[in-house]
Formats: structure tokens, sequence, C-alpha cells
């Protein structure tokens, strides 16, 4: 029989499948002999089981009674006894953090019997005992439940107020006893009976509430955010509690043996006396900064210390750690490798290369391409000295402006609208996690680095300023030192330095960005997150098997993409420079007559193309460039069938003259087509309108070869767009052979000629076409259009949300590849392609060619080269080289 329940001494890091990151991570410290309260972990498996048999698992709750028992001797006491009672916390444990998303139950075992008892052990403290009640009360009730956390929240806000403090910790053991009775009430209006006082009988609904959570709208919500699988299941840990309520003594804290911030070594973390563990989570306390615990308790301090030290050089990274001091006594709560920002990603990863704990292999595959974009993001221009109205924790770096909005629905409805948005709280908790992705940035007047708000805005990439203590925040405003900032205001938040304006104060280019263009400020070269990036970058490209070229249709994108690393230029659309003040030519191309008319308009097209190519090539000397035949209608360069039709109309009821436009309407009419991405475009246009495909390949040529004259090395390809038959191409390529062999004569230039793999047939069919083809460039817009039937100005909008909602879609087909259907289709192409010419060149030049989970596959597939847009291209060259490591790495396993 399977099992399903392990002793925290079973277990070992490498178990997360099985036991969730946090279950694995404690026995791994159990094993260290760290201080760990001993437990138990229910397997990930018993959770799958759970939510697909319909809550009854066969065999574990024989498993728990079992373990329970162990855990019991060990402790010497029996869970709820009422003269000695054993509290348990029951904690939600994923593979993958997933910071608040699951649920958690503190101080199980508590009931109006045993809550004398723990007085008892804690030396008679009551308020200790009746405190611990109360919080089990509040999480269970919402835990398990479902009763309205606010009610729990108003019931000791008005204890507080009848009392006249400020924090519960004020509250005495009378006053906690009246909330307890106040909380009860609360349960039973809510669930209909009273609260359980049958300690196993809270264990099992608690951990039953666990199982479900993995379900939850918010956790189903985060894991698609953060692209985690739905079939993982959560693990629950069982642990025996220990208690950070118990006085000036006792405490809780999270730590980071680096900040997660910035990646500095150095003391981080939250501290908070006389509390439990989800006060510092949650943020409803400002903590005091981890050095404070010095001078609070310097031996504890000092363990920790050790013991932080200890972790990072056994899991050679950063590590965050959650831990509970009991009258003097530091446990161990949890540690997992910590989240951290993508500026601490990439500088933590060189500082453990040059300490020796990981080499270059490793540091490349502890970042990734998706930070390095955040990196490349702008910042604030503060040469005008703009002054904050306060400050605040940087919990999260970046530059962020928008309107104030206070509530999660407010931020979501306006970021539908389309308008950029700062969610302003005093502290988030998990509810508000659709407002936390739609926003911009993220304010709170609570909490510090270690709070919900930073630890998700962390994950998510998002800037976000925490514990900015000097706001009040109100339901549609807050005020800060006398001043009002109202639902609808502006502001700017600085997630580094955690500052906050009033209005929008303008950005400027990150010092990442300003790296890559080469024009970075010499006393920046030697930051460490500069530094960072120029080692990882440049092992990167050392590794990389793919090349990575740029989508340019400019000599100033060419030259932009060149300093950001691009070997060469994938795709230059030649349609673009057929727009702006070119479209007469074009009109008069497309009104011609007669065959001296549509050469007349070609010969004036073609020296203006000779020239934009000869711009590219310069740019790109000595680099290939793929430049692609013209691809979309026609009629997409003339006016609308709607407007003109009304022009012809009103010219003709006022009696005026409107020869030209009634020619260009009969035009528009005889070109319209219903479905024009599958109508006249691409090689149809070159085989159908003749003249047009040979002038763009004499303008290709004669470029390349003034380039030569001039003693460059030009290496231009032309590539043949939505070619689905071979035919198709070998017209047009005996066309264009007999017009290069004309063109460069001796000059000692290659023009190579390809085709675009787009068309579904065209992969079926790409051993044929390769006998006509120097090259593929696979087109995976369109060939992800086409395998799945999509039109994708209309369906993004139409329905995908829905796809991505039912988890039909993991992410849209359009934003990363669809391995199984496209990529497949991209496959068979490039094995039967280089089957018939074995030395054939591959590459994508879609909109996938910059997307690092994308990129990983064009890898594994074999391609030789991607292409993207220029700001892309460095995420591309990272990404190239990480496939390539992780590919070593896989086949030395």
């Amino acid at each position: 029989m399977e099992k399903f329940v392990y002793d925290f001494a079973e277990g070992n890091k490498d178990l997360k499948d099985l036991l969730g990151g946090k279950g694995a991570n404690l026995a791994e410290m159990t094993n260290l002999g760290l201080p760990v309260p001993a437990g138990f972990t229910i397997t990930t498996s018993a959770c799958q089981r759970y939510l697909s048999d319909g809550s009854h698992v066969e065999g574990l709750a024989e498993e728990i009674d079992d373990h329970l028992a162990a855990l019991e001797r060990e402790m010497g006491r029996s869970l709820g006894d009422p003269a000695d009672p054993l509290l348990v916390s029951v904690r939600s444990g994923a593979k993958f953090s997933m910071p608040g998303m699951m649920e958690t139950v503190l101080n199980v075992g508590l009931n109006d019997e045993s809550v004398a008892g723990l007085s008892r052990q804690a030396g008679g403290n009551d308020r200790f005992a009746w405190d611990s009640y109360r919080r089990l009360i509040q999480m269970f009730g919402k835990t398990v439940c479902d009763v309205p956390g606010a009610e729990f929240e108003d019931a000791l806000h008005e204890a507080k107020v009848r009392k006249g403090v400020k924090d519960d910790v004020q509250l005495d053991a009378d006053d906690l006893k009246e909330l307890v009775t106040a909380y009860k009430k609360v349960f039973a209006k809510h669930t209909g009976h009273e609260f359980p006082q049958n300690p196993r009988e809270q264990m099992d609904l608690a951990i039953a509430a666990v199982f479900r959570s993995w379900n939850a709208d918010r956790a189903v919500l985060y894991r698609r955010q953060e692209r985690i699988p739905a079939d993982l299941g959560t693990a629950v840990n069982v642990v025996a509690m220990v208690f950070g309520n118990l006085g000036a003594d006792s405490g809780t804290g999270v730590a980071f043996t680096r900040d997660p911030a910035t990646g500095e070594s150095g003391i981080y973390g939250d501290y908070l006396q006389n509390a439990q563990g989800e006060d510092v989570v949650a943020g409803i306390r400002n903590t005091v900064p981890l050095q404070d615990l010095e001078k609070i308790d310097k031996k504890s301090y000092d363990e920790l210390l050790r013991i932080m030290a200890q972790l990072e050089g056994h899991y050679h990274d950063l590590c965050d750690i959650e831990f509970t001091i009991e009258r003097g006594k530091l446990w161990m709560l949890q540690t997992r490798v910590g989240k951290r920002t993508a500026a601490a990603a990439f500088t933590i990863a060189a500082q453990l290369v040059d300490e020796g704990m990981i080499s270059l292999d490793e540091a490349l595959t502890r970042v990734s391409g998706a930070q390095l974009a955040q990196l490349m993001f702008p910042r604030f221009d503060l040469s005008s000295d703009p002054s904050p109205i306060t400050r605040g924790v940087g919990a999260s770096p970046g530059a962020a402006a928008g309107e104030v909005v206070f509530t999660s629905a407010h931020a979501v409805a306006a970021a539908a609208e389309g308008r950029s948005v700062i969610l302003v709280r005093r502290e988030t908790n998990p509810d508000d996690l659709p407002g936390m992705i739609a926003a911009q940035g993220i304010l709170t007047a609570r909490g510090g680095k270690t709070s919900h708000a930073a630890v998700v805005a962390r994950g998510m990439g998002k800037t976000c300023v925490c514990g900015a203590d000097e706001m009040e925040v109100g339901r549609d405003q807050f005020t800060v030192n006398g001043q009002v900032v109202h639902e609808g205001d502006t502001v700017s938040i600085d997630g580094t330095t955690g500052r906050v304006y009033l209005g929008a104060v303008p950005v400027q280019p990150s010092e990442v960005v300003q790296y890559f263009e080469g024009d970075l400020d010499p006393a920046l070269a030697n930051e460490p997150l500069v530094s960072a990036v120029h080692l990882l970058m440049t092992h990167a490209d050392s590794a990389a098997r793919l090349a990575v070229r740029t989508n340019a249709d400019t000599g100033a994108d060419a030259a932009r993409a060149r300093r950001f690393g691009a070997r060469g230029i994938g795709l230059c659309r030649t349609e673009h420079m057929f727009l702006g003040d070119r479209r007469p030519l074009v009109e008069r191309l497309i009104l011609a007559r007669t065959e001296a008319e549509r050469n007349d308009a070609l010969s004036a097209l073609q020296p203006l193309q000779r020239a934009d190519f000869l711009q590219i090539f310069r740019e790109m000397n000595g680099l290939p460039v793929t430049v692609r035949l013209i691809d979309p209608p026609l009629h997409e360069f003339l006016p609308s069938l709607e407007d003109l039709a009304v022009q012809v109309a009103v010219a003709k009821e006022r009696g005026e003259e409107a020869e030209h436009d009634e020619r260009m309407l009969a035009a528009v009419r005889r070109m319209h087509e219903q479905n024009p991405m599958l109508g006249l475009r691409g090689v149809r246009l070159g085989l159908v309108i003749p003249g047009l495909f040979a002038m763009q390949v004499r303008a290709i040529a004669e470029a390349a070869v003034q380039l030569a004259a001039e003693g460059g090395r030009p290496r231009p390809e032309i590539m043949v767009p939505l070619v689905g038959a071979v035919q198709e191409l070998e017209t047009v390529r005996t066309e264009a052979e007999k017009i290069i062999a004309e063109v460069v004569g001796s000059s000692g230039v290659q023009v190579l000629i390809g085709t675009m793999i787009e068309v579904p047939r065209a992969a079926l069919t790409a051993g044929q076409i390769a006998e006509a083809a120097e090259f593929f460039s696979f087109g995976t817009n369109d060939l992800t259009q086409m395998g799945w039937g999509f039109s994708r100005d209309d369906v993004e909008g139409a329905f995908f949300w829905r796809y991505l909602e039912l988890g039909i879609f993991g992410i849209s087909p359009f934003e990363s590849i669809d391995r199984d259907g496209v990529g497949r289709l991209v496959r068979i192409a490039a094995d039967e392609g280089r089957a018939t010419r074995p030395g054939l060149k591959l590459g994508v030049c879609g909109e996938h060619g910059g997307d690092p989970e994308s990129v990983h596959f064009f890898h594994e597939v074999g391609l030789d080269y991607v292409s993207c847009s220029p700001f892309r291209v460095p995420i591309a060259r990272l990404e190239a080289g990480r496939a390539a490591v992780e590919s070593a790495g896989s086949d030395h396993r």
C-alpha cells in the first residue's frame, strides 16, 4: 500500500515532489541536527487522492493515527489533553512556494478545557493561553469553515477600542477571554454550530481544509500567474506548536541570508516580540529589523546567525528562514530557497560564483530571461529632485506610477479599462492577489520585506513599497503628514528606495539597458548588478549553440539590435518599406492598367528599396540578413472599402470630380477578400503580379553588390513567404536566380534563397520543399494561427481569457510555443528538411523567438538560430545559453 505519511526524520530536501517544499526542507533541517519541532508530513499524493476521490483516502487516517501517537510519545503530551495539552500547527506546503495562497491553522488542539492546561504549561500565563485560543478560532473559522475574516477583525478592533489601546498585545487575559466568547458567536452565526471541542476533529478538519485550499480561487490564480502545474497538490505538515507569544522573551521572525531585494550580503529580516508567525507575514504590526534581536536576545541571535550561515552553505543559495523563540529557545520552523527580485537573482548568482559555491553553469540556471526583462524596464529620472510625500520599505524594486485605488476589485476594473494603477492597502492578504496582478505597483502602510505584499510582489516582479507607516489608509483616500491623496490621484512609487511621490515622475533607461547600448556611465560599470549581468551574459554567449538574430526593418533598429548582441537579422519585413510617403507608389502599382504602367511603378519603388537594403546591410556588415519578400495582401496599403465608398458617394452628391477615387474603389472591391490572411498574399502575390518579386530581388542584389564594392561583406538571404508547395518556391527561385546572376556578376556576393515555413502543409511536405530551399525560417505566428484555426486578431480578446480560466491553456499559444501541436510541426519540418538537405539552415522568426520557454524548445529541436525584436535580443541570448547548459546537464545525468 502506498505510504502517505512521513516523519520529518524520514525525508530530505530532494523529496519536494512528494513532501512539498516545506516538508522536504523541515526534514532536511531535522537531519542536519537543527532545532526543528517534531512533526510529520502528509504527502502531495494524499492530497491528489483526496481531491480526485471525493475526500476519502483509504488508509490515510490509520497512518495519521500512528504518526500522531509517535509524536505524542516524543513530546510526552497528548493532543488536546486538558491537563497538559499537545498543540499542533497544520500547514500547507506545495512543491513550489506559493506564499499565503493556501491555508495554515495554528494552535490546533485547544478547547474550553485545555486552555487552562496551556496556561499551567506557561507558568500560569492566562493571557498567552486565551490569546492562543482566540487565534485558533479565528484561523479555523476562516480556513476550515469560510467564516468571513472581517467579522473576527471587527471584533478584535472593538475590543481594542473598549480598552483604549492600539495593539492587540495590550489586551489582557480578561479582554482576550471576552474576545474568545465574541469569536465563538461569530463562528456559530456563520456555521450554525458551536466551535468544535474535539481536538482530533479539529486536526482532521484542518488537514482537509489545507487539501481543499489547493483549488481555492487565489491559489489557482497564483499558479496560473507563476505557471505552476495544477495537478501537483499540496503536502500537509503537522508540527508540534512552539510559541512566540509567551511574553517579551518570546517572538517570531523571518530572516534572509542575503538581501532578497538587492542580493547584497548581510543580515536581513524582521522580528516581532510576543507574536506568532502569522503576525509577521500578515504585516498587522510593524516589525523591528532583525539586527535588533541582538539587543533583545543575544544568545538566540548568535545561534540564528550560525544556522543561517550553515543553511546557506548547505543549499548554496539565498535561504528564507522562519523561526520562533519560545522563552529564549530558538526553533526553526521553515527554510526554503528564497524568492528574490531580478536584480538580486543576478547579483547572488555572480556572488556565489565568486565565493566558489557554484559554477558558472549553475549560476546561469539560477537566472532567467524574464528576470533580465525586468532589469531592462525604465527607472525614475530624479534629476528634478522631486520631494517624496513619504517613505517606506523598498520591498520589490522598480519604478511604477498610476492612479491610486484602494481595493483589489477597483484595480482589476481599472486595468481592464487600460488605466495604470497603484494598489494601496493597510496590508495585503491573499484575497488581494487579483488586484496585485492588475496593478503596476503595490503600496502598503504596514509590513516589511517579509510581509505578504513584499513576498508576492517579488515573485511577480511587481514594484512594491511596504511599511509606509506615516500613511493613514481609509476607504477611498490616504493621509500622510496632513496631505490627503484621493482615489484616482496619481502617485509614483520607487521599489528600490521606498520613496513615494505625488504625481507622475518621469522615467529613464535602466543601467542594464545602458550597459547593452554601450553608453553606461563608467562610474556604474563596476556596480554589482552590472558586473553580474556582464559575467552571466558572457558565459551565456560562450555556452549557447543557438544564435540570436533580430527582426528589424530599418537601419536604426538593426544598429540597436547589433548593440544588444544580435548576430544578424532573421526577419526584415519589406512591406514596412511601402508605408508613409511611399503609399502613392503602391497605389500606382495596384491601379496600373497596362504592363508599362505597372513597370513604371515598380521602377519607382526599386531605388527606394535598394537604399533601404543598403542601409540595413551596412549596419549588419558581415552578418546574415534575411529579407522576406512582400507578404501581406496589397489591399492593406489602400484606403478601407467603407471610407472610399462614402467619399465617392459624397463627391457624386456634390457633383464633384471623383475619377481617381472611383478607380481606387473599383480596385479595392476587386481585391476585397472575406479572409485576406488566407488569400492573395505572400508567394501568391509574387506569382500573380508580374515583376513584384523581381523588383525586390534586384534591389536586394544591387544593394549587396554596392556594399561589397565599398569593401563590406554583405550576407543577404532572400526568404519567400507563405509557401505551401515546392512548385511555388521553384517558380520564384528560377526567376530570382537569373536576376541575381545578372546583378552579382563577378562581385563574389552570394545570396541564399529559402522559405518561411508558416503553412501546416509546408511543414508536412518539408522534405520536398528542402529540395528548392537553402534555409527554412519558421513563421510561428502564422503557423500557430493556421495550426489552431485561430484568427489572432479576434480570438485573444474574444475567448482566450476563458480558455486560460478553464485551464485549456496554461498560456496563450501565441505567447509560448505549443510544443505538442505547432511544436510537432516544427520538429517534423526540421527533421524531414535536413533529411533531404543535411546542411539546411533552420531558424525561427515569429514572436516565439524571444519567449524564454520557446527558446528552450527550439534548442531541443536543433534549430540554428532564433530571431526576435531588438529589445528581446539579450533575453533570447541568455535563454540560449541556459538551454545549452541545462541540455548538457540532462545529458550527463
